[in-house]
């Protein structure tokens, strides 16, 4: 089972209300409900603050956080967008009814429930001011220990204020196109990690800069997208090149446009072949050798080669990981 809890606060008592915060909880649940294909891919359950009559307080909050942590599954995601507050000894989710800093969910009792979770995986998103605090070395055992199979995911640092545009937060509208194939791998799958490294590289250098925590042996899925290329055609990369370091040697006959070439032979077999090299070179898994252009490489008896992404692909491949 794989489950996720994904809260959008825009409607407070005391401090000033939010715009973008419910529209980001709602595009988080959808790219996380259903794979590219449409399979079910995370139970989603949403908690939204629009108004007075659906405000979320801290024990609605801390509710569903501790029943979203003590289940057994395969991975449990806590998405989180809303007012955050800081003060001397911590960090806080702000909840409706908040009128102090030191109010709201502690980011210490949330890690209390990560650090309890029987989850194999756990993952928190945060979208809220100060949210780089979370994990942080201070002296509370909860807050600053990540257990085996955490990860944390804050869209800015410590002394920073998350940002919105467009009535969305700028942290979460880079992270939905990150799960909806940005930050996907040759498989389709989009992790944590590369979701990171997405939405570091979109941002501009005057940005709050996203924060990334974990402790973990190896990175989950969140989405699985339709890959960029064909399992079958990726794992014909071993037997194209006999090794990672092999360059392929290219003639006319792989060109199916031979207007200049110097011979003329069809062969449909090496066509295919150059199909699916063409294929490989737009993905950055192969690069032409003393040619701009595979083209140019088949009509003038050239090679090609893979790049270091191609080499790492043929270990997997090679190892069956693929």
């Amino acid at each position: 089972m794989r489950k996720a809890l994904c809260v959008g606060i825009d409607s407070y008592e005391n401090i000033n209300d939010l715009h973008g915060c419910v529209n980001d909880a709602n595009s988080v649940k959808a790219a996380l409900e259903r794979n590219g294909d449409g399979t079910l891919n995370f139970n989603v359950k949403l908690m939204c603050a629009t108004s007075e009559k659906s405000y979320i307080s801290r024990n609605d909050l801390r509710d569903a956080v501790e029943e979203l942590f003590k289940s057994e599954t395969e991975i449990s995601v806590f998405y989180y967008s809303g007012h955050g507050s800081i003060d001397e000894i911590g960090g806080y989710l702000c909840t409706s009814e908040v009128s102090r800093p030191d109010e709201g969910l502690s980011l210490n009792d949330l890690m209390g429930f990560v650090a309890q979770s029987k989850a194999q995986n756990k993952v928190i998103i945060l979208d809220s001011c100060f949210s780089g605090k979370v994990g942080n070395l201070v002296e509370m055992p909860n807050y600053s220990v990540l257990h085996n199979g955490t990860t944390l995911l804050a869209a800015c640092g410590e002394k920073e204020y998350a940002t919105e545009e467009n009535g969305h937060g700028v942290y979460t509208s880079l992270l939905v196109e990150a799960l909806y194939g940005g930050a996907m791998n040759l498989l389709g799958d989009v992790s944590p990690g590369s979701i990171y490294s997405y939405i570091d590289r979109s941002l501009g250098g005057w940005e709050p800069r996203p924060v990334f925590k974990a402790n973990i042996n190896g990175f989950v899925s969140l989405r699985k997208n339709t890959p960029p290329i064909s399992i079958f055609e990726l794992q014909k990369i071993t037997e194209i090149f006999a090794s990672k370091y092999d360059e392929y040697k290219l003639d006319p006959t792989y060109e199916p446009d031979k207007h200049e070439a110097d011979i003329k032979e069809v062969n449909k077999e090496h066509e295919d072949i150059f199909s699916t090299l063409q294929k490989y070179v737009k993905l950055n898994l192969v690069v032409p050798v003393g040619e701009e252009h595979m083209y140019y490489a088949a009509i003038h008896h050239k090679s090609c080669k893979l790049t270091t992404q191609g080499q790492h692909y043929w270990n997997l491949v090679k190892k069956n990981t693929i």
